[in-house]
């Protein structure tokens, strides 16, 4: 088995902000951990180790990585007709992105799910005859039926199965409701797909459910967005598909191994995007568990880790947790260890040190609690309840104003008119474009990073 070079590992690190400090008694300790990853762009979507990628095709070797293209086809994607137009551009535009090399196929989604390219239940290897053959099948993509997105996922499951790949994601198109399938169906695929692929997911238009694509996105560990304007699509899977080509080490976890004594309370993804994580952990040995993040690329990402650690008297430090980032081993040994940081617990009775708030932690529980309250909010006002929407969104929009988080904000502004960002008095606006709406719930776990 061949390894990769130094210079083609992608080199991960793993920081911890956070106030070690506490008061007698104080038993709750935040930390913000920072993982990055850079200098792995060679690697084309393998392992750490294995055999050695190419970026360009040869005859005969094994693809780098795979992905589905699901696109809806369901009948209202002839109003307008454009929209259907729009689609087969756009994954066109993503066929043409795809590196040499790459296994693909397009999906067509209805209530039904059903092979365009290659067919025959395989993945084709990307070349430029592979691409010119896949774009000229796009011309049997039209609209009609239902919507059943998880015929077209499980379709996807079954396909990037078939290749012996580390990076496998998918990327899913809708238009509309999934109203030809119970909900606790595609819960069920969703939770049967979660650690096999990844998937962005996009809806295009305002006739689609927002928690629907979403809750794709995060089961599956992807990105969830809306395109409001179908001649924007091309542009949109070019962006998603250059995204998941940077791609380059797959099913990486975050490990957190407490004490004795210590109770984890939650983790959070909080950087890029703000996404649970708690109740995904799967055990991995004594007081230690797994919580996944999937694929990575040239990237950094921050999380939220929060323990309750046992009473203490002052002059004693504990450690209180150790994050690790692993990449599992396939058959049950022992994990690889990319990085790793430590999360300290030390009681002290200088009132400054212990009551200090770490800026990091001060600022990603201000992000978090915007997304929060963004949701309630925007719920509140669909329910008709305007009190509780405008003391919702004011606080948003003073979230917003005070972590710097100017594209919220913008989105924010759309839905209410700002009397004042700093105290958060704001005024429902009357009228509201329902692509607008669509656009601040979809983004609104979007966070910015700790103004310098």
């Amino acid at each position: 088995m061949a390894v990769f070079s130094k210079s083609q590992v992608p080199q991960f690190s793993v920081e911890v902000y956070q106030n070690e400090y506490l008061p007698e008694g104080g038993r709750e300790v935040n930390a913000i951990v920072t993982v990055t990853s850079t200098g792995g762009g060679t690697s084309g979507g393998a392992p750490l180790t294995g055999a050695t990628p190419s970026p360009t095709a040869i005859p005969g070797q094994a693809p780098s990585a795979a992905v589905v293209i699901m696109v809806d086809c369901s009948g209202s994607m002839d109003y307008p007709p454009t929209k259907m137009r729009n689609a087969r551009d756009a994954t066109a535009a993503a066929i043409d992105t795809l590196r040499d090399g790459v296994a693909f196929a397009v999906v067509a989604g209805t209530h039904v799910a059903a092979e365009v390219f290659p067919g025959g239940g395989k993945l084709a290897v990307a070349d430029p005859a592979t691409r010119a053959q896949a774009k000229d099948a796009l011309r049997r993509l039209t609209a009609g039926g239902g919507t059943a997105i998880g015929t077209w996922l499980r379709l996807a499951d079954r396909l990037l199965a078939t290749s012996d790949v580390a990076i496998r994601h998918g990327i899913l198109l809708t238009d509309g409701r999934n109203e030809h399938e119970a909900p606790e169906d595609l819960r069920a695929t969703l939770d049967a797909a979660g650690g096999r692929f990844t998937c962005d997911a996009r809806g295009v238009g305002t006739d689609w459910e927002v928690k629907e694509v979403t809750g794709i996105a995060s089961a599956l560990l992807g990105t969830a967005d809306i395109v409001a304007n179908p001649a924007e699509l091309a542009a949109d899977f070019t962006s998603m598909m250059e995204n998941a080509m940077g791609k380059e080490v797959a099913d990486v976890a975050l490990r957190l191994w407490t004490p004795v004594g210590v109770e984890i309370k939650f983790i959070k993804q909080v950087a890029p995007t703000v996404e649970e994580l708690t109740g995904r952990r799967t055990e991995a040995g004594p007081r230690a568990g797994d919580y996944p993040t999937g694929s990575w690329g040239d990237e950094s990402r921050d999380y939220h880790v929060c323990v309750q650690v046992p009473e203490a008297s002052v002059g004693q430090e504990m450690l209180a947790a150790r994050v690790s980032l692993i990449i599992p081993a396939a058959d049950g040994g022992a994990p690889q260890v990319l990085s790793q940081g430590l999360v300290r617990a030390v009681w002290t009775d200088d009132m400054v040190a212990s009551t200090s708030i770490n800026p990091q932690v001060a600022h990603y529980t201000g992000q978090a609690e915007l997304a929060q309250v963004i949701q309630q909010g925007l719920d509140a006002r669909k329910s008709g309840d305007i009190d509780g929407a405008t003391a919702k969104l004011g606080r948003a929009v003073q979230l917003a104003a005070d972590s710097g988080n100017a594209d919220t904000a913008k989105l924010l502004s759309k839905v209410v008119d700002v009397v004042d960002a700093a105290t958060g008095t704001v005024r429902l606006k009357a009228k509201v474009a329902e692509a607008d709406e669509m656009t601040l719930e979809t983004r609104s776990t979007k966070t910015v990073r700790v103004k310098k």
